[in-house]
């Protein structure tokens, strides 16, 4: 039985993806700054510089989600600063572990972002440029940060991740309560395009890297077709069997969220899955209304 190592176990993603990896026969375990008390799990606080070894023992693949959550408010500056470091502290700390190990995993899929790229009306795929953004910078020195483990040989991989579509989390669960209310419809002028995919997906995307050799580098992960904020807008109204058209002034995002909502809301981040597509993955919900159905009531 092959071991797969995870940190942000417990998170919305995390909690899939060791779904689907016990579903196909792997061992799981953890990395947790609170494992006191729950099996599996090991401690590490990347902020201390501090991980327990035993956790990497006879790991053969990780999945490193770990990371302050970007959309939890304004971007003070001290919030920025943590998400930033949450990210590469820990990204940094992994990597050198694992570079140091005798036995060393084969396969590192790091969490990245699809915000990597620059927004405006092109679709990129992973060959497309860095963008100017807050976010893409962060993206650019997440992924540096994991040097130590491609250096050392372990095939790396950057999942750059769209919206993850889960009424749990994220920004469909911050969304429902007004459209429930009928009180949703399209931000702004609705034409800025969203880059997402189901956590469902997502999971089975990061296997599919773990076991395709193939992929490497920035792997998009995301359906294969962006939608705009309007289109959103209207499918997750008619999931719900609620009205969405009251529309939202760009202005009132900008005065509540400052430049969160910028980088985020009314971002138009366009991006497709090119590596993924044509490693032969296969999406359970390529389109928007059946995956916004499938994500509300299963």
């Amino acid at each position: 039985m092959k071991t797969l190592l995870i940190t942000g176990m417990t998170g919305l993603v995390g909690s899939y993806v060791k779904a689907v990896a016990e579903a196909l026969g792997w061992q799981v375990r953890g990395l947790s700054r609170k494992p006191e008390g729950r099996p599996g799990l090991y401690l590490w606080k990347p902020n201390r510089g501090e991980l327990d070894p035993r956790a990497l023992v006879d790991v053969d693949a990780v999945v490193h989600l770990a990371g302050a959550g970007i959309a939890n408010g304004s971007w003070t500056p001290e919030r920025k600063r943590l998400i930033l470091d949450s990210r590469v502290q820990g990204t940094r700390l992994l990597s050198e572990a694992l570079a140091a190990l005798e036995r060393k995993p084969s396969v590192l899929v790091c969490a990245s972002g699809a915000s990597a790229y620059p927004y405006g009306p092109e679709t990129w795929d992973e060959s497309g440029p860095w963008g100017d953004s807050f976010l893409s910078d962060v993206v650019k020195q997440w992924e540096a940060a994991a040097g130590p483990a491609r250096e050392a040989g372990i095939r790396t991989v950057h999942g750059r991740f769209g919206v993850v579509l889960s009424p749990q989390d994220g920004a469909l669960a911050k969304m429902l309560p007004f459209f429930k209310a009928g009180l949703g419809g399209p931000v702004g002028k609705g034409t800025q395009h969203l880059s997402w995919i189901t956590p469902d997906d997502l999971a089975q995307a990061i296997l599919h890297a773990i076991r395709d050799e193939r992929l490497e580098g920035p792997v998009n992960m995301v359906a294969p077709q962006t939608v705009s904020n309007a289109t959103f807008s209207k499918a997750l109204g008619k999931a719900l069997g609620r009205p969405a058209v009251l529309p939202i002034p760009s202005l009132a995002i900008k005065l509540r969220y400052g430049q969160m909502g910028e980088e985020t809301i009314l971002a138009d981040n366009r991006v497709k899955p090119a590596k993924l597509r044509d490693a032969g993955f296969a999406w359970d919900q390529p389109e928007i209304l059946p995956a916004l159905r499938h994500a509300l009531y299963g």
